[in-house]
């Protein structure tokens, strides 16, 4: 069965990875083109495209997968089926029509919960107890297309984005390789998804996200802290510097106090007022600074009590 496979970040890796080494005839593999990065702009490749040219796969990178171009050069790769896995471009009607046993998209969410880019932050952010990965046969929404298959991945307490990332990869390779032969005998079956998702939009992650507003309840800000780890990340300004929060734990009885007011340091970290509750920094990162422990932190830096933590650096 010939197989194009298409997809971008290190969340895709493993899927082309488990078809490779499972004998599985990968004829192309599609992903984003390179991007230009430091001062030098460099090109950097894909994670995807560092992972085909190790299986001497053949690559392309359209601009737009809607280009004429590139839908005739599909039309002439004659794939039995499309694999799809955080591509990064909508895919258009004739692409998504042209293998016979479709175009199957690995999303990292337990559909229809979590339509959308960016599922695996929005899991932890939310305090979902768990999360997974859904196997569809996709259409031209916005991951509303059939169910066919779905593992669940219990979330654990200090779960973060970057650690669910991970779980999710490793769960959606071993999931497409688990299912693909009961797509190609025809004993699979085909859920159909509502209309409606019980949750909003997983819309992309941008970095002013990670902006911590202490107005808000503790446990929510340190559910953003973990959701945002390692990218963004969640941050605040401390005398004019960006300090990185990259771990923090919920105070539930502090009462009182200006929200965003550092009200205690101490061995255990920095202690702030939240709207509701407070929380304690235990690792965190002044901007021009290595990644610390807190305490290790506050041996080279004062603090002093009262300091307001802001939302500009002014």
């Amino acid at each position: 069965m010939r197989i194009v496979y298409m997809g971008t970040p290190d969340f895709s890796v493993g899927a082309l990875r488990a078809l490779v080494e499972n004998g599985y005839e990968v004829c192309a593999v599609v992903t984003q083109p390179d991007k230009p990065k430091g001062r030098g702009k460099t090109l950097i490749p894909t994670p995807v495209k560092e992972e085909a040219l190790k299986h001497a796969l053949p690559v392309y990178q359209p601009d737009r997968a809607r280009n004429p171009k590139f839908i005739a050069l599909m039309q002439e790769l004659l794939p039995d089926m499309i694999v799809v896995a955080a591509f990064g471009q909508i895919i258009p009607k004739a692409i998504l029509e042209l293998p016979r046993y479709g175009c199957i998209n690995i999303h990292a969410s337990l559909l229809p919960k979590y339509r959308g880019a960016a599922p695996i932050q929005r899991a932890v952010i939310d305090g979902e107890k768990e999360s997974g990965v859904t196997l569809m046969r996709m259409d031209e929404g916005i991951d509303t297309g059939d169910m066919i298959s779905r593992v669940v991945i219990p979330l654990e307490e200090k779960e973060t984005g970057g650690s669910l990332f991970d779980k999710l990869s490793e769960a959606g390779a071993r999931l497409l390789i688990e299912t693909i032969p009961s797509i190609m005998d025809g004993s699979a079956s085909y859920e159909k998804q509502p209309k409606e998702s019980p949750t909003p939009y997983a819309g992309m992650i941008s970095k002013k996200m990670g902006m911590l507003d202490f107005r808000k309840p503790a446990a929510e800000l340190e559910r953003l802290v973990r959701g945002l780890n390692p990218w963004p990340s969640a941050y605040t300004f401390i005398h004019g510097k960006t300090l990185k929060i990259w771990s923090c734990a919920v105070e539930e009885n502090h009462e009182g106090g200006t929200p965003g007011t550092v009200f205690k340091t101490d061995r255990k970290g920095i202690h702030v007022t939240c709207g509701k509750g407070a929380l304690c920094f235990e690792e965190v990162q002044l901007e021009g600074k290595k990644r610390m422990a807190a305490d290790a932190f506050l041996r080279g830096y004062e603090i002093e009590r009262g300091t307001m933590l802001t939302m500009t650096k002014e």
